[in-house]
């Protein structure tokens, strides 16, 4: 399995309800793109205050390398990317095997 962790900052004037519907849109890859088990996302609300202006999450799990390698070209990726794309800030992407 693969973890496939995206930290996010949004640009400030983005509304709630823009990163509600992309983050969304995200989830619902796991419908449209084989070897994906999960997808979930939350907002940051740790009290430490080292998020460093990230304020979302997504943390997704891929059935194996083959999966999420095949997710990164996949054309419902391109175009969830082509719609963050104009209202990220920033975004780190991380992965790891289990």
């Amino acid at each position: 399995m693969i973890r496939h962790v995206l930290f996010i900052q949004f640009k400030a004037e983005v509304t709630a309800d823009a990163i509600t519907q992309c983050l969304g849109n995200l989830v619902a890859l796991k419908n449209k793109i084989d070897g994906i088990e999960s997808v979930e996302w939350g907002e940051n609300n740790s009290p430490e205050g080292r998020a460093k202006g990230y304020t979302h999450c997504v943390f997704m799990t891929f059935c194996d390398g083959e999966s999420r390698d095949k997710y990164i070209p996949h054309p419902a990726h391109e175009e969830l990317k082509a719609e963050l794309g104009p209202i990220l800030e920033d975004i780190i992407v991380f992965d790891y095997a289990l």
